[in-house]
């Protein structure tokens, strides 16, 4: 029984360390499709930083455009979300054309080869709902 309590009480501390030591806590979780897209004048019109939203992208901000499905489900404009694999949060600071399902346009700045690189993925996406955030 002694060890059995201690080897809970040691999971459970370790669990508490593993989470202090991330970042970010997020509630809600969806599997997409993920592609790339630049601010590069073929892909663009005349206004190339200009987003659906009327938000500005910056090559230096980290951000996504989301398929209008995933609206109803959360991913709204200036929400903050973490996809598996890759550093950091990004920004939704964008819509896509209502085409698109399941689906979200990680944005690459300037650099259209690395978007080109990127091609077409699966991918988790998390996010926090903001009624639990505002709950805290």
């Amino acid at each position: 029984m002694y060890k059995e309590l201690s080897l809970i009480l040691l999971i459970a501390l370790s669990t508490s360390y593993i989470q202090a030591q991330e970042k970010y806590e997020y509630t809600d979780f969806i599997k997409a499709t993920a592609t790339a897209y630049t601010s590069s004048t073929i892909e663009t019109d005349a206004t190339p930083y200009l987003a659906a939203w009327r938000n500005t992208l910056n090559p230096k901000v980290k951000s996504i455009a989301v398929s209008r499905d995933l609206l109803d489900i959360g991913l709204t404009n200036g929400m903050k979300v973490h996809i598996k694999g890759l550093k950091g949060e990004f920004l939704v600071l964008d819509k896509m054309n209502k085409k698109w399902k399941n689906k979200i346009d990680i944005y690459m700045g300037n650099d259209r080869q690395k978007a080109l690189n990127w091609g077409r993925k699966k991918v988790i996406i998390y996010w926090t709902d903001p009624l639990y955030a505002n709950a805290k």
